[in-house]
């Protein structure tokens, strides 16, 4: 198996940025904004261990975070055993 990242669904990217990065020491290494989707993907890792990443997901309209599935993260990997091109999702 072969992890990938973890995704943390955020409401203040300057917040978890400063949590992220100056407390625990990871870098962003890339961001998405989808402005279609209304959405932003920040992806931090580790210096020297970007394979392992967490992603900071941060929907741009306000969504209740205290029930149902926005409160929810993920984790993604690839299984050895899958046939080239078939993903496994998010677990």
């Amino acid at each position: 198996m072969k992890y990938l990242h973890t995704m943390v669904r955020v409401t203040n990217v300057q917040a978890s940025l400063k949590f992220y990065c100056e407390g625990l020491g990871l870098q962003e290494t890339r961001r998405i904004e989808n402005e279609k989707g209304r959405f932003t993907l920040i992806f931090l890792a580790a210096p020297g261990d970007e394979k392992a990443q967490v992603e900071l997901t941060y929907n741009w309209d306000p969504e209740d975070y205290d029930e149902g599935r926005n409160c929810r993260s993920c984790w993604c990997a690839i299984l050895s055993d899958q046939p080239a091109g078939r993903s496994t999702g998010c677990k």
